[in-house]
């Protein structure tokens, strides 16, 4: 799981959030690594090279948006992401030819 980077004084004021923002401060203790304050990204937060850019589920997630696009999937190591172009009629034939060829689809709820 990934690790979230705390804005220094996040709790202080609620307008930062808790996106996340490099301490430029000459005086910073957070830019400092002094102890107590909130972890910053470095390398070694990084993920594996084998699992980087991979969908959680361990697919490389591909958009498709037609049927020849479909067919072209490897479905050991893809995983298919129909278009949101794609209307209900045409994402329901998609889904079936889907599961005749194996492929894993990763938004393939239809929208009613």
């Amino acid at each position: 799981m990934k690790k979230k980077f705390k804005r220094q004084e996040y709790a202080t004021y609620k307008k930062l959030g808790m996106k996340w923002r490099r301490p430029r401060g000459k005086t910073s203790k957070m830019r400092r690594y002094e102890s107590g304050k909130p972890a910053m990204p470095s390398i070694g937060y990084g993920s594996p090279k084998s699992t980087r850019g991979l969908h959680p589920s361990g697919y490389k997630d591909v958009l498709v948006r037609n049927m020849s696009e479909l067919e072209n999937l490897d479905p050991s190591t893809e995983a298919g992401r129909i278009s949101a172009s794609i209307g209900n009629k045409k994402k329901e034939l998609m889904l079936t030819k889907a599961s005749e060829l194996g492929i894993k689809i990763l938004n393939n709820k239809l929208n009613k």
